[in-house]
């Protein structure tokens, strides 16, 4: 079993150990999850430290109307930066902003100090170089079938934004490619605000106001696609919403993103 653990009390009557499992799962990949109803507190065991890290991040979260502790006995390490992309992402790659960005998408409420500690991490640690090559690699992609040969779209300026996207949209009909075109951040590079979201998944400059806005285009695009987003009040019954339905395995989330 994981030695990445976390412990959860102050966990509200109403909340089930399904809700638990879905908040959590925001921070990587779960192997298991203790939880004792009667207590009011769980153990959550995940795959990687850097779930870990994230969900320690968490501390002082609202689920369900309360407020949790989240804390571990032992401090988690550092994982070493892997230069390799293989296309595949995990939940745990991304910077612990876009993590918390996608929490408020989804109706959760988290306190502007997690919001800052989510940004002091990213401060601290960087974005990891998997993430930062994945983003990149989409950007030169999408720049090089719409905009011709060594060409990003994060480079062009906002008036030519709207060509280019609907340049790469045609040329991704055309090969087949339309599961790239579905993926959020390929739309969100393409965006008018392509520029601005490409530096906020890039970069560790960031501020609690620039999360807030990823998470408005993040609850946007769930709306779009037709996605419910249930909001998470103190009147909440414990019946929360999960990650957007990419994987159907509940503690596999490596593409929470709609």
């Amino acid at each position: 079993m994981s030695i990445y653990t976390v412990q959860v009390s102050g966990i509200s009557p109403s909340t089930t150990e399904e809700h638990l499992s879905e908040f959590f799962s925001f921070c990587g990949k779960i192997e298991k999850l203790d939880y004792s109803p009667s207590a009011q507190s769980a153990t959550v065991h995940f795959e990687k430290p850097s779930a870990a890290k994230t969900a320690l991040m968490l501390n002082g979260g609202n689920l369900d109307g309360v407020s949790l502790t989240v804390t571990s006995e032992r401090e988690h390490p550092d994982e070493p930066q892997n230069a390799h992309h293989d296309g595949h992402i995990e939940q745990s790659d991304k910077p612990r902003a876009a993590i918390a960005a996608e929490y408020l998408a989804r109706g959760y409420s988290l306190s502007d100090n997690v919001l800052q500690r989510a940004i002091e991490l990213d401060n601290k640690h960087g974005i990891s170089t998997r993430f930062l090559n994945y983003i990149q690699s989409l950007d030169t992609t999408l720049g090089q079938k719409a905009l011709g040969p060594d060409k990003t779209i994060s480079s062009k300026v906002q008036e030519t934004i709207a060509n280019a996207t609907q340049q790469a949209r045609t040329i991704d009909e055309q090969k087949g490619y339309s599961k790239q075109a579905s993926d959020y951040y390929a739309k969100a590079i393409q965006s008018p605000l392509g520029q601005k979201v490409f530096s906020f998944y890039t970069t560790t400059s960031k501020q609690v106001l620039d999360i807030h806005e990823e998470a408005r285009r993040i609850a946007d695009t769930l709306k779009q696609s037709g996605a419910s987003v249930q909001v998470h009040t103190d009147a909440s019954t414990g019946v929360g919403s999960a990650a957007p339905p990419i994987d159907p395995a509940v503690h596999t989330t490596e593409k929470p993103l709609a």
